[in-house]
């Protein structure tokens, strides 16, 4: 029996994302992107498509690398303005059933306390059709514009997202239990007190006494994907994630990777299965091959490669107007984007330049283009499935939304006729859509099952200990034991 290829669409709350230039074409309706009903119709038609995903990406710092200045990503619009990633969730949410949300939301910014609520909030609302994407941002106009003096060291982050990740998991599955709401008219108990705790979590990096503001959600934890292929990225997702995303460039380099992330599950007690494995492509499709190829050269002619080099300088933080375009491209240890300069260094025969990236990544961005009619398509997207091991694709776009409506009229026939694309979706939540799971609860593999239930008869509300009285109550135990 094929193999069924889940199917991400990849978007950001932007202007441009992974094509620049693309929104001065006059098919793009890119400019709407701070509309509502921007976004309304393409989760509209991303259900007609039946698209597992909806996937947004973000980040919240500028493109500054290039040239030493972020004019180059402000005048193309690569990735600036960018708005909010959760704005629109709810409203897509409202008008859909069954395509999930993968917001992304990086720990390093933000505290553990209050990402929890937003996540939990858009489960409830969503009725548990939401991922989040761990990731750490890499941008150090980013960390300077929240106060920082620099961008976290590369793997200091990872060290600081397994921290992250524990308090989560103990305000998601800890904090309450599954009975504690009762909602009791005649008693008049909503919540019963006893049942609810404080996780009192207090390590290297964060701080958190108090319980968590949200009744359990539909999946609890949400799904949880993970954005990073770098040694400390896989070592990362293999306990983690529930969906991952790897840059590749052939179905080829893909292999090693797939394997070696699964490897590292099974190592940590998961089956192979219990990671997602997606990558990133950019189809272009028409009829027939020929229609297809003509409407990438027409796509070219709006393409910006002053916009692209902008939008590499920030993922590898590294200033490209300082290379000779014939220059080949190195990978080194940095702070940012590590498997950026991997996916085009490592394994290739190829060796990339400034000017091949000027040339040929002007449409996809960081992942490859595949440019042909319905059966070229599905035959390459079968390749990767078959032999680069994937199990899905997060689908970028050069012009939206014609793009992804181009696949849904062209491709997903094709994909249904081979075996390889759903017709209707599978009941429940996005975990028990993606990986099949009896619940909507993490499995009992993930390293969140185990702090279920983990505060069940010891501290509650009902003992009068709260996050404002913590230290005093602390102070006191702690003379008391004197």
């Amino acid at each position: 029996m094929a193999k069924r290829i889940l199917l991400s669409a990849f978007d950001m709350t932007c202007v441009g994302h992974q094509s620049t230039g693309m929104w001065r074409h006059p098919e793009s309706q890119a400019s709407d992107y701070n509309t509502i009903e921007y976004w309304t119709n393409m989760a509209r038609e991303l259900e007609r498509g039946r698209f597992d995903c909806l996937f947004i990406a973000d980040v919240v710092g500028v493109y500054d690398v290039y040239r030493g200045t972020g004019a180059a990503a402000v005048k193309d619009a690569a990735q600036v303005p960018v708005n909010d990633p959760f704005g629109a969730i709810s409203a897509m949410a409202a008008v859909t059933s069954n395509v999930c949300f993968g917001i992304t939301a990086a720990i390093t910014f933000e505290p553990p306390y209050l990402l929890a609520r937003r996540l939990s909030t858009m489960d409830h609302l969503t009725r548990g059709r939401i991922a989040w994407n761990v990731v750490s941002s890499y941008l150090n106009s980013a960390a300077l514009n929240v106060g920082m003096d620099r961008q976290i060291a590369h793997d200091e982050r990872y060290d600081l997202a397994d921290e992250y990740m524990s308090v989560m998991y103990k305000l998601w599955e800890g904090s309450w239990e599954d009975e504690a709401v009762d909602r009791n008219r005649e008693t008049g108990v909503f919540t019963d007190p006893s049942k609810v705790h404080p996780i009192r979590h207090a390590g290297k990096y964060y701080k958190v006494p108090g319980f968590h503001l949200c009744e359990p959600s539909p999946q609890r934890t949400p799904f949880i994907f993970q954005a990073g292929a770098s040694g400390r990225g896989r070592q990362f997702a293999s306990q983690h994630a529930e969906g991952m995303f790897i840059l590749t460039t052939s179905p080829e380099a893909a292999k090693p990777v797939t394997e070696d992330i699964r490897n590292l599950a099974e190592k940590q007690g998961r089956s192979r299965d219990s990671i997602k494995i997606f990558t990133l492509v950019t189809v272009i499709t028409g009829a027939n091959d020929e229609a297809a190829e003509r409407k990438y050269q027409e796509y070219l002619s709006y393409s910006s490669s002053e916009g692209m080099l902008a939008l590499y300088g920030g993922w590898t933080g590294i200033d490209f107007s300082q290379y000779d375009p014939e220059q080949p491209l190195e990978a080194m240890d940095n702070d940012s984007l590590r498997t950026t300069l991997e996916s085009l260094t490592h394994g290739q025969s190829r060796k990339w330049t400034v000017q091949d990236v000027i040339k040929d990544r002007t449409i996809g961005g960081l992942g490859p283009v595949l440019v042909g009619g319905p059966e070229k398509v599905a035959d390459e997207l079968e390749r990767w499935v078959d032999i680069g091991g994937v199990d899905g694709f997060n689908l970028a776009y050069a012009v939206t939304p014609g793009t992804t409506t181009d696949f849904i009229n062209y491709v997903v026939p094709e994909l249904r006729r081979r075996g390889r694309a759903q017709s209707e979706y599978a009941p429940g939540t996005m975990r028990e859509k993606f990986l099949g799971t009896p619940t909507a609860r993490v499995e009992t593999t993930h390293p969140a099952d185990q702090f279920h239930g983990m505060y069940a008869g010891k501290e509650s509300v009902q003992d009068g200990t709260t996050s404002s009285n913590f230290e005093q109550h602390e102070f006191a135990r702690a003379t008391a034991a004197e």
